[in-house]
């Protein structure tokens, strides 16, 4: 299999974030259900309190709230299977 030097990185980037918002989707759907409930198991990490920038007229609140999952995880190795194929 030889690789093309020509790909676009910016469609594997959007394939990528696909499959993590439709795995994210998918383990959501699944958690109500026995056998699929495994499917949105994972971790969540980032600021508990985020950070507020109070400026007067303007505030602005910082914040990062990460939850990897399964069910992201398969979809990510979909979305590179599926960029490598194409």
């Amino acid at each position: 299999m030889s690789f093309s030097r020509n790909k676009n990185s910016w469609a594997l980037f959007l394939l990528i974030l696909t499959g993590i918002v439709l795995g994210g989707f998918i383990g959501t759907l699944g958690e109500g259900t026995s056998y699929l409930s495994w499917l949105n198991y994972g971790q969540s990490f980032g600021l508990e309190n985020p950070i507020i920038l109070n400026l007067g007229i303007l505030v602005i609140t910082f914040g990062l709230n990460i939850k990897i999952t399964m069910a992201s995880i398969i979809g990510v190795i979909v979305a590179i299977i599926i960029y490598f194929t194409l």
